[in-house]
């Protein structure tokens, strides 16, 4: 399919003891014949060999050297890998010496395109290697190692199962009429199919949405009047000492930012500047900042300092986050502890409490994150066309339409349906429905 040779370092671009630089394409086993001075054409796939890279006729280094022929290769060309010493220095060179000998250099992403489009990988597989890459905690590093072994194939297929059959059984009243074997549907007949159908993508892209949502992190915004302990308990949260704590209310003037990972939840806390009434300009920009943070959380930790009467800044503070979800935390337990209520001290980082309260909170969805599902907003934005495009057929069935203007719709769903993982076809799906039939016979 490719007819160029692509290069690139496949280990990060720094300081280390090894650096592998991979080479794919139909030069490949050529390239690294020329540097090494060898003939590796007939090479067998997974094998290792020793020698050493020249540039020209001087040693740049001596290297290990793995060989993986097409199709059995992460794209499924011939790929070679050269493991030389680290360094910056040393494997730019080498890196160079390979464009010299007629690779050029790979854009990103490229490796796993040419596998994605050689059939080694279908697309959600393909973004389930980046996820992994870039996963920051073991929910999202399962996540992605499940969806690059099939697991969103895997939960489509019985939906794609379905949905061929619905259409098979249509298509079949509709091209071979005259077939006196051939059942005659009615409405009454494929509704039940497609009511559970639409059922059962619904709770997949619910679960999808809750799992996402827990895997990106809740955005989480610390509220409270000054002086109520808003810093100690982010200090106490992060387990670090953040931000600025004293006597002195207002010390918070701006925003402080930090993540927390608890069981299965990442929080993205914002500690805010004390929402009070004040004349101090300074002040006001703060808490004008702190208002504007709250608008865009997903969750309001409010913190209220439970050995006092509550402050008209308090009353006023619960009116406005009313309509959130949100955490009524009263701080400073060690001098009262509120009954039936989540009281902590954040001096003491006695936060346990709220803890509990926040996996609590999201129970339902730390189980969809733990779950195989879904992994990212382009698979539930396809999922939720299929979704609409199937409502439609069900709109057509319950009007009575002809069923040769149901199936447009359904065509529709399929596609959706077969685009998260790459691999739709009108013709495919065609081939698959007749193939299921032996009509003419």
């Amino acid at each position: 399919m490719f007819q160029d040779t692509i290069a690139a370092i496949a280990t990060g671009d720094t300081m280390s003891a090894i650096s592998v630089i991979r080479i794919s394409g139909e030069d490949a086993l050529a390239i690294a014949g020329k540097l090494m001075k060898r003939d590796f054409s007939d090479v067998r796939g997974y094998t290792l060999k020793y020698g050493t890279i020249y540039d020209k006729d001087e040693p740049a280094d001596e290297v290990l050297v793995s060989f993986f022929r097409a199709p059995r290769s992460y794209t499924g060309e011939d790929i070679v890998e050269i493991n030389c010493h680290g360094g910056v220095y040393l494997t730019r060179k080498i890196l160079r010496l390979v464009y010299g000998a007629g690779a050029r250099p790979a854009r990103p992403g490229e490796f796993t395109q040419r596998a994605f489009l050689n059939g080694k990988m279908d697309l959600s597989q393909a973004e389930g290697i980046n996820d992994l890459i870039f996963a920051r905690d073991e929910v999202n590093a399962r996540s992605a190692l499940h969806s690059l072994k099939g697991s969103v194939r895997d939960i489509l297929e019985p939906l794609r199962e379905e949905l061929v059959q619905i259409i098979a059984n249509i298509e079949v009243n509709i091209d071979y009429p005259e077939y006196e074997d051939v059942h005659v549907l009615t409405e009454e007949e494929i509704m039940p199919a497609v009511r559970k159908w639409q059922n059962d993508l619904h709770s997949l892209i619910q679960q999808a949405q809750d799992a996402v949502f827990i895997r990106e992190g809740i955005d989480t915004v610390i509220l409270g009047r000054p002086n109520v302990g808003k810093s100690s308990l982010l200090n106490a949260l992060l387990e670090e000492d953040k931000a600025i704590v004293t006597d002195i209310a207002g010390t918070t003037r701006d925003i402080v930012e930090g993540t927390i990972r608890l069981d299965g939840v990442t929080l993205n806390l914002i500690d805010t500047a004390g929402i009070h009434e004040t004349d101090d300009i300074v002040e006001k920009i703060g808490i004008e900042r702190s208002l504007q943070a709250l608008e865009k959380a997903e969750l309001a930790i409010v913190v209220l300092d439970g050995s006092m009467e509550l402050t008209d800044s308090d009353k006023d503070l619960l009116e406005r986050t009313k309509d959130k979800t949100r955490i009524v935390v009263y701080n400073k337990k060690d001098l009262k502890e509120i009954p039936d209520a989540v009281s902590i001290s954040a001096a003491n980082k006695d936060v346990d409490a709220l803890r509990k309260k926040i996996l609590e909170i999201y129970d339902t969805q730390i189980i969809h994150a733990r779950q195989d599902t879904l992994n990212n907003e382009r698979q539930i934005g396809l999922a939720l066309q299929a979704e609409e495009a199937m409502q439609d057929a069900h709109n057509a069935l319950e009007e009575g339409m002809e069923l040769d203007l149901v199936t447009i719709d359904l065509q529709r769903c399929y596609d959706a349906l077969m685009e998260i993982t790459g691999e739709y076809t009108k013709e495919g799906l065609l081939d698959e429905i007749f193939s299921r039939f032996c009509l003419g016979k």
